[in-house]
């Protein structure tokens, strides 16, 4: 009897697979338990809808960050921070920091967690951060942190 997985069921697919199990596996196991519907013409055609939508969703986003790492690559973020002695920070400038000025100066939200810092940038100059967009889409943006007058 063929099924459509609802949930990830071990030994049988992960959600949402089309699957070929036994009848009285999937009668009084799978389709008993709600971990599977029976795949009717309905159901298939449902299948096939949702795995177009969330393909549509993935180029959708795909696109959009590489449109965000275009408009990002090569940028000079400035940062400013205040000045402690000898050139150096108080604290330091952190993602949630580069951040902020990155939608300030560029109009382009990047959520902090995709920022990644080599080490914490605890003096004054410039630093290359790597941007993470989306899966295999990066781009480096330098950061120049300057005095706050």
């Amino acid at each position: 009897m063929k099924v459509i997985l609802t949930q990830d069921v071990k030994g049988s697919g992960k959600k949402g697979e089309l699957v070929n199990v036994s009848d009285g596996y999937a009668r009084n196991f799978l389709l008993a338990k709600g971990l599977a519907i029976e795949a009717t013409a309905q159901a298939m055609n449902d299948l096939k809808n949702k795995q177009a939508a969330n393909e549509h969703r993935i180029a959708v986003e795909k696109q959009a960050a590489m449109d965000t790492a275009a408009k990002l690559k090569d940028k000079v973020v400035k940062v400013t921070a205040k000045a402690g002695t000898g050139g150096r920070l108080f604290g330091s400038v952190t993602a949630k920091e580069i951040g902020e000025e990155i939608e300030k100066q560029f109009g382009v939200k990047v959520d902090r967690r995709k920022i990644e810092l080599d080490a914490d940038i605890k003096a004054f100059g410039g630093y290359k951060v790597e941007v993470k967009l989306y899966p295999g889409i990066t781009t480096s943006v330098q950061v120049l942190v300057a005095e706050k007058e």
